[in-house]
């Protein structure tokens, strides 16, 4: 699927309009469902196939990781196509078993590519660098697949992290 055709199934499935409040707490009159596209296998596979391709250098980056709960089936198909491994990072230890914010096999000192999956404000991918770094990862790049053009690149920026996007809002209400 090129880049366009996804923009196009995208949009189909997961961009709605309508009165919406963001997890930022900000109202919008549009909503990108991430659970809509990340759920629907003829939108998901090619996703994580133009995701594979933002990837910097496999020699730059020793693992993925992924947010919960959204980006964890982006990042588990994105580690399918490039043999990468990857950890899951929890908004906050689950209280019980092993109490871990991050899922998954991992060593400090490892390089670290985190894919997430709408950008609009970066908290919740700051939250998860703050995981990983905690751990003694370095985060090398973060990859959305759609900004909402709200500040996270700024934001992002401002933390020293490197960060892309797929889409962008401009792209999903321009795409026919």
């Amino acid at each position: 699927m090129t880049r366009s055709e996804l923009l196009s199934a995208l949009k189909k499935v997961a961009f709605l309009e309508g009165d919406f409040t963001t997890r930022a707490g900000k109202k919008t009159s549009y909503y990108i469902d991430k659970y809509r596209f990340e759920t629907t296998p003829t939108v998901l596979e090619p996703l994580a196939q133009h995701l594979a391709q933002l990837l910097p250098d496999p020699s730059t980056y020793d693992r993925l990781a992924g947010p919960e709960l959204g980006a964890v089936p982006l990042v588990a198909l994105v580690s399918v196509l490039t043999k990468k491994p990857y950890v899951i990072v929890r908004k906050e230890s689950k209280g019980y078993g092993t109490n871990n914010r991050l899922e998954g096999l991992h060593t400090p000192g490892e390089r670290v590519v985190v894919l997430e999956d709408i950008l609009t404000t970066g908290g919740a991918v700051l939250s998860a660098c703050a995981a990983l770094m905690d751990a003694h990862l370095k985060v090398v790049h973060i990859i959305g697949v759609v900004n909402r053009e709200e500040g996270a690149f700024e934001n992002i920026e401002a933390k020293g992290f490197t960060v892309s996007a797929l889409f962008s809002t401009t792209d999903l209400k321009t795409c026919p």
